[in-house]
C-alpha cells in the first residue's frame, strides 16, 4: 500500500472548523487536524456499514475491544484489561466530566504551561482554580518538567487533580518513564489524581517511543486515569470516540454512573465501524503517514534554519505540530498575529492562547500536503525583522 499524501483534498465548503471557521484567506495551519484522507480500510467498513441502512442505537461491541488491546499490544507493548476500558465522545468532555466527578468548585487543578486552551477552558468553565506549573526550556528535549515547582504548587494548593498531555500539545514532548514515576511519585505524597491526555501517543517521530502511565508500576494504579482516542492517529476527529482506561474499579465504577446520569450509554455506529476498521487495519497506513510527517518537519526545519533566522524550532518527540519561538523578532502577540496573517498569509495557532509561557510563539500544524507547507514557508520569508 502507498499511499499519497501529497494529494490536495478540498476541504473548504465541508463545514470543516479548520478550513471553514476562520475569516480570510489566509493558509490554515491552526486546528490540529489533518488534511489527508482516512485509511482506505476506513472508508471501505464506512461504505459497507452505510449499505447496510439502518442506524438505531449502538453499543461498544467485543470487535471494537479487541481492536483497541491488539492495538496497545502490538503498538505499544502495552497490556490492558478490557475491563478498564470507558468510552466517552471525546477526550475533553470525558476529561471534563472527570474534572466535575474528582473535585469541587474551588478547588485546584494543576495543568503544565505552554497548555491545551480547552483544558484551561474546562477548568475555568467549571469553576474550578487553574494551577499553572510552567514547564522548562530545553535545548535538547525542548521542553522538561518542573518537579520543583510542581510539588511547591502542591504543598501550597492541595489540589485534587492534574491534567499531564503525554506526548505534550503543543511543545511535542513525549515524557519518559523516569520523569512520569517521579510525577506519580509526587502525586502519591500529596493524593493528587493524575488524568493523563495521551491523544497523541500513535504520532512519534523516528527512534522514539511512547511510555504511557499504564506501561508504569500497578502501585499507581488508584490515582491515574490514561485518555486515548483513534482520532488524531487517523483523522477521524468528527467521528467522536474516545477511551478512557481506568484500571481502579471504584474509580471506574463512579465514571460509568457519572456517563449514565447525562445519558451518555449509546454509541455512534459509524463512530465505531470506523475505529474498528482503523484498529484492525490501519498499522500500514499510519507508518507511511508517520514516515510522511517526520519529512515534512524534516524539510520545513532545514528551510526554516535557512531561510527565517529569526525563528527557533522546539525540539520535539512526537505529534506533527511545530512549536515555534518567534520572540527574536521583539514583536508583541497581536503585532505577531497580525504579521503572520497579512504578511506571511498564515492563520497559525498564536502560542498566546497556551497561556503566558506560549506568548511569542506560534504552533503550526504539519499535518498536510507538501505543497502547503511549501506556501507558508514562502509567505514566512516576507517577514524580516527590523
Amino acid at each position: 500500500m502507498t499511499e499519497n499524501f501529497d494529494r490536495i483534498i478540498e476541504r473548504r465548503g465541508t463545514g470543516s472548523v479548520k478550513w471553514d471557521a476562520m475569516d480570510g484567506s489566509g493558509l490554515p495551519m491552526w486546528v490540529s487536524d489533518v488534511d489527508f484522507a482516512a485509511p482506505p480500510a476506513v472508508l471501505a467498513a464506512l461504505h459497507q456499514r452505510t449499505d447496510h441502512g439502518v442506524f438505531g442505537y449502538s453499543t461498544r461491541n467485543q470487535a471494537y475491544d479487541d481492536a483497541l488491546l491488539a492495538w496497545f499490544a502490538g503498538r505499544h507493548n502495552l497490556t490492558l484489561d478490557s475491563q478498564w476500558i470507558c468510552c466517552v465522545e471525546g477526550v475533553v468532555p470525558g476529561l471534563a466530566l472527570l474534572l466535575q466527578m474528582l473535585s469541587q468548585p474551588g478547588d485546584g487543578v494543576v495543568i503544565q504551561g505552554p497548555y491545551y486552551g480547552s483544558f484551561a477552558k474546562i477548568i475555568t468553565l467549571n469553576g474550578r482554580a487553574l494551577l499553572e506549573n510552567p514547564l522548562i526550556e530545553d535545548p535538547q528535549f525542548g521542553y522538561r518538567m518542573d518537579l520543583n515547582q510542581l510539588e511547591q504548587l502542591f504543598q501550597r494548593h492541595r489540589p485534587p487533580l492534574m491534567i499531564l498531555c503525554n506526548p505534550h500539545n503543543p511543545t511535542g514532548r513525549c515524557w519518559s518513564a523516569d520523569e512520569l514515576t517521579r510525577l506519580l511519585a509526587l502525586c502519591e505524597r500529596y493524593d493528587v489524581t493524575l488524568l493523563s491526555d495521551e491523544i497523541w501517543a500513535d504520532l512519534l517521530l523516528p527512534g522514539n517511543r511512547f511510555t504511557s502511565v499504564l506501561h508504569l508500576d500497578s502501585r499507581w494504579h488508584p490515582r491515574i486515569i490514561a485518555a486515548t482516542a483513534p482520532s488524531k492517529t487517523f483523522g477521524l476527529s468528527s467521528l467522536r470516540l474516545s477511551n478512557f482506561l481506568i484500571p481502579d474499579a471504584t474509580l471506574r465504577q463512579r465514571f460509568l454512573q457519572r456517563l449514565d446520569a447525562h445519558g451518555l450509554d449509546v454509541f455512534n455506529a459509524m463512530s465505531l465501524t470506523a475505529s474498528t476498521a482503523a484498529l484492525r487495519h490501519g498499522a500500514g497506513w499510519l507508518d507511511e503517514l508517520l514516515a510522511y510527517l517526520a519529512e515534512n518537519r524534516r524539510w520545513f526545519c532545514k528551510q526554516a534554519a535557512q531561510h527565517l533566522p529569526w525563528a527557533r524550532i522546539t525540539p520535539a518527540q512526537g505529534t506533527y505540530l511545530l512549536w515555534v519561538d518567534c520572540r527574536a523578532l521583539g514583536l508583541d502577540d497581536d503585532t505577531l498575529k497580525q504579521w503572520i496573517t497579512e504578511q506571511a498569509g498564515i492563520i497559525p495557532s498564536m502560542g498566546a492562547s497556551f497561556g503566558p509561557t506560549g506568548q511569542g510563539f506560534i504552533r503550526l500544524n504539519l499535518g498536510c500536503p507538501r505543497r502547503y507547507l511549501e506556501q507558508a514557508l514562502a509567505g514566512l520569508r516576507q517577514i524580516q525583522p527590523a
